[in-house]
């Protein structure tokens, strides 16, 4: 804990005097480009990964980067959704799983769930998944489980209405902890491709 009040002061000391317009400008209000739906893994940081400053994306972060069906019992997700774009006009969200996922992992391995009844609920709302076989059963789950987040995106009334006129893109992503590459699914050719080949399509 120590490490971490240092950090604020430092921040206080030196990041923010060197951004305080950046800052004070937020305080007037923010104009996210996008909403990033992620996991709450330690290991995974939005700004850093994708290089945006504070106010450039609207941030949803929770255990397996879930999106529970519309009409859910727990609306903390749909509330944060609903927000984004009738408040805020983001025209894109991504879903953005990663690799080595704790949450993933429990999904293949219900039994490392046995003392974990909160996360064993929430994992309900992951969905279908299929449990694949094989040596690369993880990361095919992983992948599995971005395509599934973003069909749940779509039961929500206002992402299918903004989607269907143009005014919305989703977006699924797979972030690779070892190496720090990202992956992005196009639907043109089923399959998540290295960011950079995705993006001269713009299916990113």
């Amino acid at each position: 804990m120590k490490r971490i009040l240092e950090g604020v002061l430092e921040f206080q000391r030196t990041t923010f005097p060197a951004n305080r317009e950046h800052y004070e400008r937020l305080a007037s209000g923010q104009r996210p480009e996008a909403l990033l739906i992620t996991c709450a893994d330690s290991r995974i940081e939005p700004g850093r990964i994708t290089q945006t400053k504070p106010g450039d994306l609207f941030i949803v972060r929770n255990v397996g980067n879930l999106v529970p069906v519309y009409g859910d019992s727990d609306p903390s997700v749909s509330a944060a959704v609903e927000y984004s774009l009738e408040v805020l006009s983001v025209q894109d969200i991504i879903v953005c799983g990663h690799t080595h996922c704790g949450a993933m992992e429990a999904l293949l391995s219900p039994e490392q769930l046995k003392k974990l009844p909160s996360v064993a609920t929430w994992l309900k709302r992951a969905g279908g998944l299929r449990r694949p076989d094989g040596p690369d059963a993880l990361n095919h789950l992983v992948e599995q489980n971005v395509l599934t987040q973003i069909s749940h995106l779509r039961t929500y009334p206002s992402v299918s209405r903004l989607e269907q006129s143009g005014e919305l893109r989703l977006h699924g992503w797979v972030y690779d902890i070892p190496t720090g590459a990202v992956r992005a699914w196009n639907p043109d050719h089923g399959q998540f491709l290295p960011l950079e080949a995705a993006l001269e399509t713009q299916a990113v």
